[in-house]
């Protein structure tokens, strides 16, 4: 069985996708139909740049989500079909749109709004986000909660492979990083991130994204996405559209998702989308599995050998 997942931020690449849409026209035409719903040149945010203003939450998230589901479509178009999909935070878009949940235009729309939403729920600098390296959840946790003191901090990716990443405020981040140390961290990373997704702080967000997902159309998924909020298959559009509405402020739960596809039979999985950072956490977590990723012409041509080797 096959699962596609889904990159989310910070896998962006100034460029990424331009190699695809200049080889398959079917790429071509995902770039033109975001320029088109969103009413201005994104495509030429990616190619070109500069790097500032693709790094803006804003154009981050509907540029990831375009560039992944240019590739979806060409593997598509070559026959490949998944059984599962997943994505990771932004990445549970592209896998809806995927799945056929919501129509590709309204979902850039939506994770436009999304980026715009979430930078906006907390003023600039007074939150933060750091890597936990080395400590499993419960050790995580109660860091946080050593470190709350009235604050926001709490696990925001259980990304496996001994890696946790927290969000909060600023000042709480930085004192459950302290604690982390202090319970056996190997080590604890800031992230250079715009915003502290993933946790209570983003609950603004979420209020102001709610209304417009459940207006959006959308329709029961052709194939079990895999949430974030809880590792559990949706298989209907209304149990899609929560699930993404919670996981706004809620932590992406991927090393559950992962194990959770390979429980369904999963045996191989496409990172599908810029960067490598999923395969990455893929082959920690479900060893023995096949990974492939799809971000370049040579890509495919190396997916198709492998599936019919399979």
């Amino acid at each position: 069985m096959i699962a596609f997942v889904f990159p989310g931020q910070g896998s962006q690449v100034v460029g990424m996708g331009q190699s695809l849409a200049e080889t398959f026209p079917v790429c071509r035409a995902a770039f033109d139909a975001a320029d088109h719903a969103l009413r201005e040149p994104l495509s030429r945010v990616i190619f070109d740049g500069p790097a500032e203003a693709l790094t803006l939450t804003e154009n981050t998230q509907p540029a990831i989500l375009t560039m992944s589901v240019a590739a979806a479509r060409l593997l598509d178009q070559r026959g490949i079909q998944p059984d599962f999909v997943a994505g990771h935070s932004l990445g549970e878009y592209s896998a809806h749109v995927a799945a056929g949940t919501l129509a590709y235009e309204d979902a850039v729309r939506l994770v436009r709004n999304r980026g715009r939403y979430m930078q906006e729920a907390v003023p600039a600098g007074t939150g933060a986000m750091a890597a936990i390296l080395g400590l499993d959840e419960a050790a995580v946790v109660e860091a946080c909660a050593r470190a709350a003191q009235g604050e926001v901090v709490s696990p925001a990716n259980l990304n496996g492979a001994g890696q946790i990443v927290i969000a909060g405020t600023a000042a709480a981040v930085r004192r459950a990083g302290e604690q982390a140390r202090a319970l056996g961290a190997k080590r604890v990373i800031p992230l250079n991130v715009s915003a502290p997704f993933h946790c209570a702080l983003m609950n603004p967000a979420g209020e102001r994204l709610a209304p417009e997902l459940r207006a959006a159309p959308s329709r029961d998924p052709r194939v079990p996405v895999v949430a974030n909020v809880d590792a559990l298959p949706r298989t209907t559009a209304a149990g899609a559209i929560e699930a993404l509405i919670a996981q706004v402020s809620s932590p992406v739960r991927w090393a559950d998702s992962v194990t959770r596809l390979v429980a369904e039979g999963t045996t191989t999985f496409i990172e599908v989308g810029p960067g490598t950072v999923l395969s990455g956490l893929v082959r920690k977590i479900a060893r023995g599995a096949a990974v492939f990723n799809l971000q370049a012409p040579a890509d495919l041509a190396a997916i198709e050998a492998a599936l019919v080797r399979v």
